[in-house]
């Protein structure tokens, strides 16, 4: 990173935020003695969707349902979702009509609708029909007259393409009641940064952690939903490159937590106003506790840490006060808001007040580095905790751990929620604090548990960073049944199309299937870098002792146990083999661990039991089988199919997600077309 800088988010500007993000690019430019001109890739994080639907400030959606014959009934009672309840009892409203397509679509029909919708209020419309995820063509009339008639449109086929009318349709309303701010907003941040002299097309972070083209965004604004945490997950991964950890995002009012697993991050389904929707987000958990949470206090002990934070009361942090100006402190009793908890504070001789907070106490302990962007002054905190320290009977240094248990005891129960949810091996964990506030709960949770942990470099812009180095993306979703080679190939194309008109380098696309059989699902993500941005800019290769200290560290062992299996062209494998005895030594088992790390030191996946296995891509199809016949798992009339990874050049295949032989040989088929007869591949098997 060559250069930082911060400014206010321009809110009362003519163009909203535009203006503030324009700024920072002048300013950033001005620094690098850059010119607009040389900037091959830009990227916007906004909160803007997240918040409107906290706050409300959302626009009442007209629904056209569109059916015909015996399905008519099931699409007029199923597209009308009703209005969508939001948090602190806001609401998405909606209007809802039918309309009968069995002799075609009337034009009159549609505008006589709209006017209707027009009439009540309605801002954005909704086309939702049955099955039209299979032929989208009536949607697409509909979407077309409604933007000619001047409401903003969209089908609900276009937002997602999974069956399930209703949820689709709900789905669909949600991305609406957004629209018309969005596309305001996306439009006058695109022309400010194009009229600056960026030619290169503006991206915009989705919650999934990849990038989209603003374009896309403003067909489909629900895609930014959760983007902020996502942002610090993509930096996590492609900056500080975690393979295998628990992400924690500290700010000053509330924490964000996720996982992430063989380098890639758990996904789930978002739920609003208690309903499924079909937009899939990252798995992050939020706490209210941070840096700059405020404490309570009740019968001479530390009962809470947060929700409430010393920004909301606005109360300046004591550990950022001047030493001098902490005289005579007092405890005293403040409710941040009207109706609030009474949290504590300190009233110095002059009558300002000063919060006492996690990061006042990770200063007064001292464990924060000076260049901890958390990093206060102790002694400013030891005199503004003396009177805290007097309530409870304890030393000042007692009254920080209190305050520092008690914070980390919010944040704990979920990563182990979390580690027993998704079934991880805690020896390949560590914990990696991002945010301005990790400083504050991170090293201190790393002395009072059984984690490793360490703060991420850069840590508190490490979201912004994320936004910088995150991948175009785009996940591509069809129920299909046992779907076969051709449907695979359709699918995986069309994401790839999909990343390619969003500005990426089609050289640099991966693409990852997944078939879920319960629900009869395809998955295809693509991803990949615009041109010139890609993982590896600026690293350097290190060397092969390097290499083994990285496997070790990553599998929990030491560099004598570690030996490398295999290798290609740009990635390494290492194998650890551990032993255990059982019925008192009677019986010995071993298992061996695998990790597999790039040239340049970047861990990229590290497997338990698992094996490898050496070949060729002209004998790839005799050695896939062999693995599968040796590794699955047999029971009964049951099998159960082993995880298989390929590591061929610099790149890796995961080809877990499927569910069947044929379905792997067609997705190793699709992803290593060209490769030469004599190419290196080399194959790991891991027991179910």
């Amino acid at each position: 990173m060559l250069a930082e800088v911060k400014v206010p988010t321009t809110h009362e500007s003519d163009v909203g935020v535009a203006d503030g993000i324009v700024e920072a690019t002048s300013r950033i430019l001005n620094t690098l003695s850059a010119e607009p001109s040389d900037v091959v890739f830009i990227a916007h994080g906004t909160t803007q969707a997240t918040n409107a639907l906290l706050e409300g400030d959302v626009s009442k959606v007209g629904i056209l349902g569109l059916g015909k014959g015996i399905q008519g009934r099931r699409v007029r009672s199923e597209t009308n979702v009703g209005d969508i309840a939001l948090d602190d009892q806001q609401k998405i409203e909606t209007e809802h009509d039918y309309l009968n397509v069995g002799d075609g679509l009337e034009e009159e029909a549609v505008i006589e609708t709209l006017e209707e919708f027009e009439r009540n209020g309605v801002e954005a419309v909704v086309s939702s029909q049955a099955f039209g995820v299979d032929d989208p063509q009536l949607e697409e009339e509909v979407t077309e007259i409604a933007q000619e008639f001047g409401l903003p449109a969209i089908g609900a086929s276009v937002v997602s393409k999974r069956y399930g009318l209703k949820i689709r349709t709900r789905t669909a309303v949600v991305n609406a009641s957004i629209l018309p701010r969005m596309v305001k907003t996306s439009t006058a941040t695109g022309e400010s940064v194009a009229d600056f002299g960026i030619t290169t097309p503006l991206m915009i972070m989705r919650s999934d952690g990849g990038v989209m083209g603003i374009d896309e965004m403003r067909s489909r604004p629900i895609q930014t939903i959760l983007s902020g945490p996502a942002a610090g997950v993509a930096g996590a991964l492609m900056y500080e490159n975690v393979t295998d950890g628990i992400f924690v995002d500290v700010g000053g009012t509330s924490s964000d937590i996720s996982v992430i697993e063989k380098g890639q991050p758990k996904w789930k389904s978002a739920e609003i106003g208690g309903h499924s929707t079909f937009l899939r987000t990252l798995d992050i958990r939020t706490e209210g506790v941070a840096g700059g949470s405020m404490i309570r206090v009740e019968g001479g002990e530390v009962v809470e840490s947060g929700p409430r934070s010393a920004h909301i009361a606005d109360i300046p942090y004591s550990t950022f006060a001047d030493p001098d100006d902490i005289v005579d402190p007092k405890l005293v009793r403040v409710k941040p808001k009207p109706g609030d908890s009474e949290y504590v504070a300190v009233e110095v001789e002059n009558g300002d007040r000063y919060a006492l907070t996690p990061s006042c106490a990770a200063n007064l302990l001292e464990m924060l580095d000076e260049d901890a962007y958390a990093a206060g002054s102790p002694v400013a905190a030891r005199k503004a905790f003396e009177p805290l320290a007097d309530e409870l009977g304890v030393t000042p240094e007692d009254a920080a751990r209190q305050i520092l248990d008690i914070s980390i005891g919010k944040v704990v129960p979920v990563i182990d929620e979390i580690i027993a949810e998704y079934d991880l091996d805690e020896s390949l964990l560590e914990v990696v604090g991002g945010g301005g506030g990790c400083g504050s709960l991170i090293p201190y949770l790393g002395e009072n548990s059984d984690y490793q942990t360490r703060l991420a470099a850069n840590h508190e812009i490490v979201s912004t960073v994320g936004v910088g180095v995150a991948m175009v993306r785009d996940v591509v979703e069809r129920n299909v049944m046992n779907p076969s080679e051709a449907e695979i190939k359709k699918i995986r194309q069309e994401a790839i199309n999909s990343v390619v008109s969003m500005g990426a380098n089609q050289e640099t696309v991966n693409t990852t299937i997944e078939y879920d059989d319960s629900q009869n699902l395809l998955r295809v993500e693509a991803e990949a870098s615009t041109e010139l941005q890609t993982r590896t800019m600026g690293q350097e290769s290190v060397s092969h002792e390097e290499l083994q200290e990285k496997a070790a560290s990553s599998l929990s062992t030491t560099v004598a146990e570690i030996h490398q299996d295999s290798e290609t062209e740009g990635l390494n494998v290492f194998r650890a083999t551990e032993r255990s005895e059982k019925y008192f030594g009677l019986v010995s088992e071993e298992q061996d661990h695998v990790s597999i790390i790039d040239n340049y030191g970047v861990v990229k996946m590290n497997l338990r039991d698992a094996s490898v296995y050496d070949t060729t891509f002209e004998d790839l199809e005799y050695a896939i089988e062999r693995v599968l016949d040796k590794e699955s798992v047999y029971s009964g009339s049951s099998t159960r199919l082993p995880n298989i990874y390929l590591c061929y050049g610099s790149q890796m295949l995961d080809a877990s997600g499927l569910s069947s032989r044929e379905q792997i040989h067609s997705l190793i088929e699709l992803e290593l077309d060209g490769i030469e007869d004599d190419e290196r591949i080399v194959i790991l098997g891991q027991k179910p």
